[in-house]
């Protein structure tokens, strides 16, 4: 990781549940890194602890969202924008179905906690490997260029995506976890 990566620039505190609290000062690529790894940590917290079934539950009716399809969805965004977008890699979508959400049958919890840590993975490697956050990759959707009027997206603009996307469903999964079994907080 780049300068500021956890544990490393800033002798970060860390919370009861392990998680470290990104420091209140420091460059912006540090702070946009601890972030975005204190979001992912939170999702596997809200995750931590349960059956199988629980993590395949439902939300509410008509919803089918899921923590475990929480997990899945978030592998296919690391996907997207780390790999595909950023790196201009050819990293197909492995779960192209409503864009992850659902997860099959047959795939397990530990499968797809392993390709979401795998894909994690990947792109703090493409991370670590850009030079600057004015980095570009170019979008792989003529959509998603024209709805920004650009063709081209810095590495900040992914970092800063990647913490509010999270965020967002950490949201999600904040309420999932309380239906499941009355944990909030984490």
């Amino acid at each position: 990781m780049g300068a500021g990566a956890p544990g490393k620039a800033w002798g970060m505190t860390t919370l009861p549940d392990g998680r470290p609290v990104p420091a209140p000062r420091g460059d912006e690529r540090g702070m946009l890194e601890t972030w975005l790894d204190f979001q992912r940590r939170t999702l596997e917290l809200k995750c931590a602890g349960l059956s199988e079934e629980q993590l395949r539950t439902a939300s509410v009716e008509p919803s089918s969202m899921s923590l475990l399809g929480l997990v899945q969805h978030m592998e296919e965004v690391e996907r997207n924008w780390f790999q595909r977008t950023f790196a201009g890699l050819d990293a197909p979508p492995r779960h192209p179905e409503d864009n992850g959400f659902t997860v099959a049958p047959g795939r397990g919890a530990e499968e797809t906690f392993a390709g979401w840590r795998a894909a994690v993975a990947r792109s703090r490697e493409i991370v670590a490997g850009a030079r600057s956050l004015d980095e570009s990759g170019a979008f792989t959707e003529p959509e998603a260029a024209e709805a920004l009027g650009d063709s081209r997206v810095s590495l900040r603009w992914v970092l800063i995506h990647m913490v509010e996307e999270y965020a967002r469903h950490n949201g999600h999964a904040d309420l999932l976890r309380e239906r499941l079994d009355g944990t909030t907080g984490v």
